[in-house]
């Protein structure tokens, strides 16, 4: 149990997939593997910000295990991983969150610079 939120923690979520698997350690300086999963998580949260921030969410990494979702008015969410992510955003936007909504496509392209 999570000493901070009083949480079980749970299995890893195929996102977050262990770095070390099929690497050789001798091959590795110690802690690359924390920096990559690091690295890797916060490429994540920036990405499904990109998303989140069309409905006014945003995600933050919480301590490596966890997001923290949040809304404008400071109302937050922690999430535990990526999956459960979603559902966790249109509870806190009130409405659910369309991958397909033109409006949020045609931001994506701008953001993009138009790919």
């Amino acid at each position: 149990m999570c000493v901070l939120c009083g949480e079980f923690v749970a299995q890893v979520h195929w996102t977050d997939r262990r770095h070390e698997d099929g690497v050789r350690a001798e091959e590795i300086t110690i802690g690359e593997f924390d920096r990559a999963r690091t690295r890797e998580r916060l490429l994540r949260a920036g990405l499904a910000n990109r998303v989140l921030s069309h409905y006014n969410l945003g995600l933050e990494d919480w301590g490596g295990s966890k997001y923290v979702l949040r809304d404008r008015t400071g109302r937050s969410e922690l999430v535990q991983d990526l999956g459960s992510l979603w559902p966790a955003a249109e509870k806190l936007a009130g409405r659910p969150l369309d991958p397909l909504d033109l409006a949020l496509q045609e931001r994506m392209l701008s953001d993009a610079g138009g790919r």
